[in-house]
């Protein structure tokens, strides 16, 4: 068996995949395997004991949302109850930030690699405050994801199937080039993002105050296109899973309880180890006591080569993480090391356009003892309050040596 060919074929499908965001469906009808009973949420599988404060939050959140529960009391006793089950947003090709909760009545973006035949999906982006992906379920919060349901997502819909889409491995690749590194800084990227769907967002309503809403909301959210990129990042990810004999890792993902990962040459199976809470930038009034363990899908943006791979590009990422230009710089040239490729079409200008590091390989992370740089958000432990931070986290080491055993295990490696 050859490892660093099948390495070299997965890290290949990876970079070739061209994920375009095709239009905008409820997540019942596109995805695969949702029913009404199930709430997806990010990180590898829990279940409610275990779950933190953000993440009970958002399920809490998530069921008023439906309709299913008119009261936190009456959730939390559905939850306990056995009424509701969870599933990760992996398991159903989708992904989600912070605590990822995805409901079946609630909108979310397609992504279709134009390479495969593989498809992912991503919820909309609320913005900044309290937000139903930090655990916020006050009415305001269900007001807006209503809107954001009824106005927002029809609008967006049309304006995308006017399009033909939005080829988001481009939109990433300029906004590298103007500062962005994809993860936690998409200025950038959400201005690009804003001026493909304006003209299309006026041309697709009769209301010209809704658009105009519609237009003002995603240009005022520097995160507006953060979703539609972790779905083509999972898309890109994808489409490297399932290689025969390949130590590339695919994805990984945060509950706020534990760390995942997964690896391509081992099928669906998740290695997991307790989440580290992040180091970073507090707001004020808010401390490293208020922080919830690192939650959230968004890592996948790291599996694809960029976030805090791509760091180089952005250093005024700092400002937002905490450290220097210099590290930042660093963060880029050190992932180099345990990868096994260069990204043809992400590329980093003060580096003279070297392509951003990519394929994260099980072997050279256990071999250095270097793991995945990862750049984020912090969530406060208590369910509601929102982002008390950002920072930087690393994955536990101890899940990528658990998962090289189980491939040597399982390829008869001695």
């Amino acid at each position: 068996m050859n490892i660093d060919q099948a390495n070299a074929d997965a890290v290949g499908r990876m970079i070739a995949a061209r994920p375009m965001l095709t239009g905008i469906g409820t997540a019942r009808d596109v995805i695969p395997g949702m029913r009404e009973s199930l709430l997806l949420h990010a990180g590898p599988p829990i279940e409610w004991p275990r779950m933190s404060g953000p993440l009970r939050g958002a399920v809490i959140g998530a069921l008023l949302f439906e309709g299913a529960a008119s009261s936190e009391a009456e959730a939390v006793e559905k939850v306990e109850a056995g009424e509701v089950e969870f599933e990760p947003c992996h398991h159903h090709r989708a992904v989600g930030p912070m605590a990822g909760v995805i409901s079946p009545s609630m909108a979310v973006y397609v992504v279709d690699n134009a390479e495969g035949d593989n498809r992912a999906y991503s919820n909309l982006n609320e913005g900044y405050g309290k937000v139903l992906r930090y655990g916020a379920f006050a009415p305001e919060v269900l007001d807006k994801l209503r809107w954001m349901n009824e106005v927002m997502a029809p609008l967006v819909g049309r304006a995308l199937e006017s399009l033909g889409g939005i080829d988001v491995r481009a939109l990433v690749a300029e906004a590298l080039h103007m500062g962005d590194e994809g993860h936690n800084r998409n200025k950038a990227g959400s201005l690009l993002f804003t001026k493909h769907l304006a003209p299309a967002v006026g041309e697709a309503s009769d209301d010209r105050a809704a658009a105009a809403e519609v237009v003002r909301f995603l240009g005022d959210n520097a995160l507006s296109v953060l979703n539609p990129v972790m779905a083509a990042c999972k898309a890109m990810a994808d489409a490297a899973h399932g290689v025969e004999g390949s130590t590339l890792v695919t994805a990984m993902a945060r509950n706020g309880t534990d760390f995942g990962i997964r690896v391509s040459g081992l099928d669906d199976a998740w290695f997991t180890a307790p989440a580290a809470t992040p180091d970073g930038l507090y707001f004020s009034g808010f401390s490293a006591a208020d922080a919830n363990p690192d939650i959230g899908d968004s890592t996948i943006t790291e599996t694809a080569g960029i976030g805090a791979f791509a760091m180089a590009a952005a250093p005024a990422i700092v400002t937002f993480v905490s450290g220097s230009p210099k590290d930042a710089l660093d963060a880029t040239l050190e992932m180099y090391d345990i990868t096994v490729a260069e990204h043809r079409h992400f590329t980093i200008p003060p580096l003279d356009f070297r392509g951003t590091p990519v394929g994260i390989d099980l072997r050279k992370v256990v071999e250095l003892g270097v793991t995945p740089r990862v750049n984020t958000g912090i969530a406060h432990r208590e369910a509601g309050i929102g982002q008390v931070g950002a920072g930087l986290v690393r994955p536990p080491l101890e899940m990528f040596r658990e998962a090289l055993l189980a491939f040597a295990k399982r390829y008869q490696i001695t």
